[in-house]
């Protein structure tokens, strides 16, 4: 348990390059699967005692901040870990089947090892209590990303990775310039002592432009509107694995990223009264919301449908953060835990689809629902989650952000909400037409159902979306904590 934070890391990191060792595919997926789920036990571990104990500090090679390197976990952190290392291991004993009918099986051994990076990257981000790191942690996540998307077995899949990209850089380059402005202003590139640094030179016109540069920086790699042109692609021709496992966490990552600045680095008297920045966010997240979901409606692809969809989750998330309370960004969080068991959910049971049919167009799939009965049970299930209905997390969550809303008098984004699940059943309805009511085409009769490999990492998180849609305690329990706490690092 000493060393659990660095453990966390260490362990895919050094695992990454043997999968590329082990010239046979199945070895190599069985040894990633088992990192995999290593990491998830590390994570649970680190939930329970930052739970039991409060923030946990780990300091690198025994040098104490801020001369030395810090892995930092707070309740909003352990949060995030869960999230990735669940979705990181339930993704895993899916991925065979899926990726060994999309892939070359002389390229297998280079996806697990992107993918264990990718891992890697993404809970680096998370422990980390230094800048600098996380921004090397977060190009270890993009690049191997950007691998991971160019595999899919569509020509399509390169130019959606090399959008992607052009894009990350840019924003990797903006967060770097901002976090070398912070630095030439501190002297410091530790978080904590970034945080009682900065209010003594917040005046000055460089901290100002180091704000902007992180936040538009940042803003490119969560995919908020409008910066978010490389992710619809980047979504639906990926490999299927790769999909559902972005999408989850990639995008929420980087939401904790802007977390980490707005409210302890420079905290929220700074980003929200000085800079105004929670009025520029609420308006992008109405115009994700409304804007995405609208273009949902009119997708023939089911996977660019689900991809325009998560843009405006993500308005939805970054709405509850807008409103600067304890009650909105918990909130928030709630609904990036749950968006993330929803997407992840509604992607696996799509590249269900995907395996036997060859294709996730909506004109495709008329009358699959008689040959795959489970896979359809599976997404119409998340597409339920998906828009709000009770005893679903997506219930949960949107309730919550509405009455944070509501307590902050600002009834029309309550309304907005409203509106805005009302469009993702439109979106919703479609495949579930084309499935259910809609003749099959003939090569439609001539499928079976998805391998249970397949099938139970889908249902287990339907089921998770089912439970805590029932019972949200917990999950609420911890995403209120992980707000207190950023909110108590910040501000009121």
């Amino acid at each position: 348990m000493l060393h659990a934070p660095a453990l966390q890391v260490a362990l895919p990191l050094a695992a990454a390059p043997l999968c590329l060792l082990i010239r046979h595919a199945r070895f190599a997926w069985a040894f990633a699967t088992l990192v995999s789920w290593g990491v998830l036990a590390i994570a649970v571990l680190l939930v329970r005692r930052v739970f039991a104990e409060g923030t946990v500090s780990y300091a690198l090679g025994d040098w104490v901040a801020p001369l030395g390197i810090e892995y930092r976990i707070d309740m909003a952190g352990a949060l995030m870990l869960l999230v990735i290392a669940a979705i990181g291991a339930l993704v895993m004993p899916y991925a065979r089947a899926s990726v060994e009918h999309e892939l070359r099986e002389d390229s297998i051994g280079l996806f697990y090892t992107c993918y264990l990076l990718c891992l890697t990257g993404l809970l680096g981000i998370v422990v980390t209590g230094d800048t600098f790191n996380l921004f090397v942690f977060l190009e270890i996540s993009s690049l191997s990303s950007y691998v991971l998307i160019s595999q899919g077995c569509s020509r399509r899949s390169l130019t959606a990775a090399y959008q992607y990209l052009v894009m990350g850089t840019i924003g990797a380059t903006f967060i770097l310039i901002g976090i070398g402005l912070l630095y030439m202003m501190t002297g410091t590139l530790n978080m904590a002592d970034l945080s009682q640094r900065l209010p003594a030179v917040t005046d000055t016109r460089t901290i100002r432009v180091a704000f902007a540069f992180v936040t538009v920086g940042v803003s490119l790699k969560l995919a908020l509107f409008p910066l978010h042109l490389w992710l619809p692609n980047a979504y639906t021709f990926a490999p299927s694995a790769v999909s559902a496992f972005i999408a989850a966490t990639a995008t929420k990552v980087g939401i904790y990223v802007l977390l980490r600045f707005f409210f302890t680095l420079f905290g929220v008297s700074f980003s929200f009264e000085a800079m105004h920045v929670g009025d520029i966010l609420v308006v992008l997240a109405a115009m994700a919301m409304l804007v995405a979901s609208l273009v949902a409606v009119f997708q023939d692809n089911i996977k660019r449908m689900l991809a325009y969809s998560s843009v405006a989750q993500i308005g939805y998330i970054v709405l509850g953060i807008s409103l600067a309370t304890t009650a909105g960004v918990g909130a928030g969080m709630l609904h990036l835990l749950n968006h993330a068991l929803i997407k992840a959910a509604l992607f696996l049971a799509v590249g269900c689809i995907f395996l036997r049919l060859g294709s996730v167009k909506i004109q495709d799939i008329r009358g699959i629902a008689k040959r795959m009965p489970l896979t359809m049970a599976a997404f119409v299930a998340g597409g339920l989650s998906l828009i709000g209905v009770p005893l679903t997390t997506g219930f949960v969550s949107k309730w919550y952000l509405a009455d944070a809303a509501l307590m902050d008098g600002r009834w029309p984004l309550a309304v907005l909400i409203l509106f805005s699940s009302l469009l993702a059943v439109a979106y919703v309805w479609r495949v579930v037409e084309a499935a259910y009511l809609q003749p099959a085409a003939e090569r439609v009769l001539a499928l079976k159902e998805a391998p249970a490999a397949m099938l139970v990492p889908t249902w287990l998180l339907i089921a998770a979306n089912l439970y805590f849609g029932i019972d949200a305690s917990l999950t609420s329990g911890l995403a209120r904590r992980g707000a207190e706490a950023l909110l108590g690092a910040g501000g009121p």
